[in-house]
């Protein structure tokens, strides 16, 4: 139920985690015909798409943040980053098997 709260949440925040994306744009030629991850340095055709060690996801056009990050959650809450999965867990700091409401999230 708690997960549910959460993306009901963030999905009425989608118009604020849009305008700030946390992408950057690849330079690469008009005429390239694959183009090269700025983190892992593979080499990918255009036209593909795939994440990267850094839990962005990329295309020859640009990378973004695969993940959001919650800024705002209550004081007796924590949060940690799971790279394995790319997502951050929110959880009370006494009793880490309770997740925690997020009242405000950043694509970024």
């Amino acid at each position: 139920m708690k997960c549910l709260a959460l993306a009901l949440l963030l999905c009425a925040q989608l118009h604020v985690l849009l305008g700030d994306g946390g992408c950057y744009k690849l330079d690469v030629p008009p005429d390239a015909t694959e183009c090269q991850d700025p983190v892992d340095l593979t080499m990918h055709a255009i036209g593909d798409f795939w994440r990267n060690s850094a839990c962005q996801d990329c295309t020859c056009k640009d990378c973004c943040n695969g993940f959001i990050t919650p800024v705002s959650f209550p004081d007796d809450c924590k949060v940690e980053f799971i790279k394995e999965e790319c997502n951050f867990k929110v959880f009370k700091k006494n009793d880490p098997t309770e997740s925690c409401p997020v009242f405000k999230a950043i694509w970024k």
